[in-house]
């Protein structure tokens, strides 16, 4: 069995990516030594802070 996580992760997303952002993606994992997974990870926290005043205002 695989070793116990602290925080597991079990969803997973795909999508659907034309080659030119795939070669950008590839060009952005070679400069950060970064996974696919990390570098959505971090794209989404950058946006989830660019609108968290407006989601704020929402709840």
């Amino acid at each position: 069995m695989g070793r116990m996580r602290e925080n597991p992760r079990y969803n997973v997303i795909s999508m659907r990516i034309s080659d030119e952002e795939r070669e950008v993606l590839e060009k952005i994992m070679d400069e950060t030594h970064k996974t696919v997974s990390d570098i959505m990870r971090e794209a989404m926290e950058i946006v989830k802070n660019r609108l968290q005043p407006a989601l704020e205002k929402a709840a």
